[in-house]
């Protein structure tokens, strides 16, 4: 998977971070330390971290990932990452 999306609501910039989907790499999701959950009034799974968003950005660098893009969507903060 080259594409990555982060993100974290605006209230927890410290984290949790949300890093991937239930379709998400296993093996990286491993690596980062995350765990799959499902919120509360969706129908779909999640991957978080209790890391702040920094740190996670760190880590998926030394992985080789790169950011490509950042934006704000309402309360969230979103990251785009890709590895070539």
């Amino acid at each position: 998977m080259p594409y990555l999306l982060i993100s974290t609501q605006i209230r927890l910039e410290a984290g949790p971070t949300m890093v991937g989907d239930e379709h998400s790499d296993p093996h990286l999701m491993s690596i980062l330390g995350a765990t799959k959950r499902t919120t509360l009034g969706n129908n779909f799974c999640e991957y978080f971290v209790n890391d702040a968003p920094r740190l996670v950005l760190d880590k998926l660098e030394s992985l080789g990932y790169r950011v490509v893009s950042m934006t704000g969507v309402g309360q969230t903060l979103v990251w785009c990452l890709h590895r070539e």
